[in-house]
């Protein structure tokens, strides 16, 4: 992949950034034109380009700064030192709850509809989001583990099945029918279903099911 250019941070970066979020989830990647992005935040294009070098350098930073918001507030459950049965369905809860928003979507279409043309987009969409989250969920799982109220034998694998629970009906539903085709109490039923899965397969307080049942 290549190296990733530099962006430079100034009193108008938050404003060309909203400009660029509102045009990319507008017009996706290739159709963004960098003059209606200029327009959109207010800028001239000169000031645009002393922020972000070229496009694909743009698109990145809007979806990372909108992972960062998420990220937040993940990282402030994983600090809370509580039970895991009470702290999991608050996360599952943040999992759904971006597979399913306006910009999760928007922004999966847009890096998969890309992905062809531009192989490094996805990669990178790959690398700043879904390998973040894991992560996130890992270092989370290991405190849980430490204290003795999961056992997990592969950590990557446990996170990668507590997002797809998580997302599990909703995500298809949202990206084939629209997020209006998902009411509160099917998000309901997937997030408690995929809370109650998880642990009764990784949970230390019940029994684990052998591959025989």
């Amino acid at each position: 992949m290549p190296k990733a250019l530099p962006v430079t941070r100034g009193r108008k970066f938050l404003q060309v950034l909203e400009g660029a979020r509102t045009i990319f989830l507008r017009d996706g990647f290739e159709g963004a034109a960098v003059d209606d992005i200029a327009r959109e935040a207010g800028v001239s294009k000169a000031t645009l380009y002393s922020y972000f070098p070229d496009k694909r350098v743009m698109f990145m930073e809007v979806f990372r700064n909108e992972l960062a918001r998420e990220a937040a507030d993940a990282s402030a459950l994983i600090e809370v030192d509580l039970p895991v049965e009470q702290v999991l369905p608050f996360i599952v809860q943040i999992v759904s709850a971006h597979m399913i928003s306006e910009f999760g979507l928007r922004i999966y279409r847009v890096s998969v509809g890309e992905a062809e043309r531009f192989p490094s987009l996805a990669q990178e969409y790959y690398e700043s989001g879904p390998v973040l989250l894991r992560q996130q969920l890992i270092n989370y799982l290991e405190k849980c583990i430490r204290r003795g109220e999961l056992r997990i034998a592969d950590l990557e694998l446990a996170a990668d099945q507590l997002i797809e629970l998580a997302s599990v009906t909703v995500h298809d539903r949202a990206l084939f029918l629209g997020t209006q085709s998902i009411d509160k109490e099917m998000l309901r039923k997937v997030n408690r279903s995929a809370v109650d899965m998880f642990l009764a397969y990784y949970g230390t307080r019940g029994k684990r099911p052998s591959p025989a049942d």
